[in-house]
């Protein structure tokens, strides 16, 4: 069987970046009338490209099949509205956005983000696939186109008169199989000032940190600052600045503008960030090496304190449902025997079944009911709001689980 192809440079994929298994489409939530049917298994296996560096996976899955109804709205995370908020004064002050702006999302999922711009009297467009997300964004007065965005929907829309000043693609340009296409229309799509910003989890910290869990089969691509530049550059587009974010673990805000575009000098970050990556080790193969192995021992480490809370009588539940959680669960092979229920806002998933381990997701009131020993939090990139929400366990002596990047018990 030839070697995958990378999907940035189009070189054989032969070296393994991890191996997480077979394991099925994590936002894929099992309901109780299906819950005796067999799930699709994929193989959940991420290659380092040795020419160009870029983390990936096999496209094994049409996007069609995940994004056309996604069960993810980021409303449901005040912590990530909040990123919003501040991301909109941000850059409604640095870009002189007004009313004669306009200011696309692609992603634009339940409108989190544009409803922000919209309050403050701005025009916007949001670019979604999943026609689930886009009615609830609609709801919130902001205007959604739904398809898969790419140098197509980019020329229509620029015939239209409908550049943009401001294109927002935030944890999305991960989930593009083809990456080339989908960055084209974004160069495409800019009006000759227009900037994009695109946010995507570091490579660098996913490796320090140890987030295996952010690997699935929704996420194509995993990116460097260094590969992200490399790819923006294929297209005529120049990062001229770079933010690490506390967000999803540690993520990059990549500013980018067309190549030539003067009005956007390159800042000091940039090189910085540069030679951070380089000194990591990233610009080469042997930096790639170590990470697979730490992943099977914090599997082990997680096994490890399950099997001694449940020899010892303990109760655990978990809360959450994201998509990080059903890779840590599959990968470490964990279901009821080990995690009684778990618990999610979103009414979406509420009744269902987490995809592959079958543990039952319930409203957040349940925890009250059965005051579990331990809340095993799957999404520990909101772990300080998620124990703030639920300090009500430790009245009765409950205690928090943070699996990532080592697991660890907070009282």
């Amino acid at each position: 069987m030839p070697a995958p192809a990378c999907r940035l440079c189009a070189a054989a994929l032969q070296r393994v970046f991890v191996d997480l298994g077979t394991t099925p489409l994590c936002e894929s939530f099992v309901t109780a009338a299906r819950y005796a049917e067999v799930e699709p298994h994929y193989a959940l296996r991420a290659y380092v490209c040795g020419s160009c560096f870029l983390v990936q996976l096999e496209a094994l899955v049409a996007p069609s099949e995940i994004f056309t109804e996604y069960a993810y709205f980021s409303s449901y995370s005040a912590t990530w509205v909040e990123h919003a908020r501040r991301y909109t004064d941000m850059a409604v002050e640095r870009f002189s956005l007004d009313a004669r702006s306009l200011v696309v999302e692609l992603g634009s999922n339940d409108g989190y983000l544009l409803q922000h711009f919209v309050a403050r009297g701005i025009p916007v467009l949001g670019i979604d696939p999943a026609g689930n997300v886009a009615l609830a964004a609609r709801e919130r007065r902001v205007p959604t186109l739904v398809r898969f965005f790419g140098a197509s929907a980019a020329r229509e829309l620029a015939r239209d008169g409908r550049q943009a000043d401001l294109i927002a693609a935030n944890n999305v340009l991960a989930q593009v199989p083809d990456l080339h296409d989908f960055v084209a229309g974004i160069a495409r799509l800019l009006k000759p000032r227009g900037v994009s910003t695109i946010e995507v989890p570091h490579l660098l910290r996913l490796m320090e940190r140890n987030q295996f869990d952010t690997i699935y089969h929704e996420h194509f691509s995993y990116f460097s600052f260094l590969t992200a530049q490399r790819l923006l550059a294929r297209h005529g587009l120049r990062c001229f600045d770079v933010e690490e974010l506390p967000t999803h673990g540690g993520s990059l805000r990549i500013y980018a503008c067309a190549a030539d575009g003067a009005a956007w000098a390159t800042q000091p970050a940039v090189g910085e960030l540069e030679s951070r990556e380089r000194s990591a080790g990233l610009d080469g193969l042997n930096g790639y090496a170590a990470f697979a192995e730490r992943v099977r021992e914090t599997k082990r480490a997680i096994l490890a304190f399950l099997i001694d809370a449940k020899r010892r009588g303990r109760s655990v539940v978990a809360y959450g449902a994201p998509g990080k959680g059903n890779t840590l669960l599959n990968y470490c092979g964990v279901g009821t025997d080990f995690i009684d229920y778990t618990v999610d806002r979103n009414p979406y998933k509420q009744g269902r079944f987490l995809p592959g381990s079958r543990i039952p997701i319930c409203p957040p009131e349940r925890i009250a009911e059965t005051k579990p020993d331990y809340l095993f939090v799957l999404p520990w990139n909101l772990q300080d709001e998620i124990i703030e929400q639920m300090g009500s366990i430790r009245a009765w002596g409950g205690r928090f689980v943070i699996p990532i990047p080592t697991l660890h018990v907070v009282s």
